[in-house]
């Protein structure tokens, strides 16, 4: 197993049980109110548009929040994700709430062969998932394989810029991070994760990321046979990016000054040919 993928695989592991527990991701809503659909999906609704009806994946599905909001929106879903831990939880959560979607465990650029190629009418990648994948490229090939002709990537991710900067500093924005895709991962050895764990921490602490310029994801989209029908820049994201920069304004996250001076996320759709 490539090593990126056992060191991140690891961590997200141990993340999906957290994750679960955790009031962030707020699972007895979704299994005690049948219409419940998770804050990045409520947000995504405008843009995303009409699905019902629809065949959607969930590339990089992680416990299945948004998968099954995806579901409750009338598509029929499937989750995919390489972490066997997430896809339990995913699982779990679907059987509990009572809404149907599949769930495969399967890493990106194995997905051809998990899911059957030419048969989807959207791709959905919600935000926080690319930053894992090495070759933005392969993605973009994935992407288009999975879709029928005429089928459509949905897509909202943090901005490359946003990856870009030192979010230990407080008092300035500052780049630090590189913006293009590098060969070589970023490195990081973090024991928390990014919602609340009551004092539980990680021990596979150890991760690799990688940033992807916004002319890479253009390139690769359009490489393979994608054409971009939509790109929108976001000044917000749905965590603190940047602590000690930001407030919290209707579930997200903005500069709490000159919020202007950057995006912080985008939206980008594209369609396959």
């Amino acid at each position: 197993m490539t090593s990126y993928i056992r060191l991140n695989k690891a961590n997200w592991d141990e993340r999906a049980p957290l994750h679960a527990a955790s009031k962030e991701y707020d699972l007895s809503s979704f299994i005690n109110d049948p219409e419940h659909i998770s804050e990045v999906v409520r947000f995504d609704r405008p843009l995303l548009g009409d699905i019902s009806g629809r065949r959607g994946i969930h590339l990089q599905c992680h416990i299945g929040t948004d998968t099954i909001s995806l579901a409750r929106l009338g598509a029929a879903m499937t989750g995919l994700d390489f972490s066997p831990a997430s896809i339990a939880q995913a699982r779990l959560l679907s059987e509990k709430c009572g809404t149907q979607a599949q769930f495969i465990e399967s890493e990106v650029y194995s997905a051809l062969q998990a899911a059957e190629p030419s048969s989807f009418d959207f791709v959905y990648t919600g935000i926080g998932a690319l930053c894992w994948l090495p070759d933005i490229d392969q993605w973009a090939r994935i992407v288009s394989g999975l879709l029928r002709p005429g089928g459509r990537l949905f897509i909202r991710e943090a901005h490359p810029i946003l990856w870009s900067l030192d979010e230990s500093r407080q008092d300035a924005l500052v780049v630090r991070y590189p913006y293009f895709e590098q060969k070589e991962p970023m490195i990081w050895d973090d024991e928390t994760t990014y919602v609340d764990t009551d004092g539980r921490r990680i021990q596979s602490t150890v991760t690799h990321e990688w940033n992807h310029g916004l002319g890479e994801i253009f390139t690769a989209l359009l490489n393979h046979r994608m054409e971009i029908a939509f790109f929108h820049e976001h000044d917000c994201v749905p965590w603190e990016a940047l602590p000690g920069q930001m407030v919290l304004e209707n579930e997200q996250w903005r500069l709490a000054a000159d919020r202007h001076r950057l995006p912080l996320a985008y939206t980008l759709q594209a369609v396959k040919l």
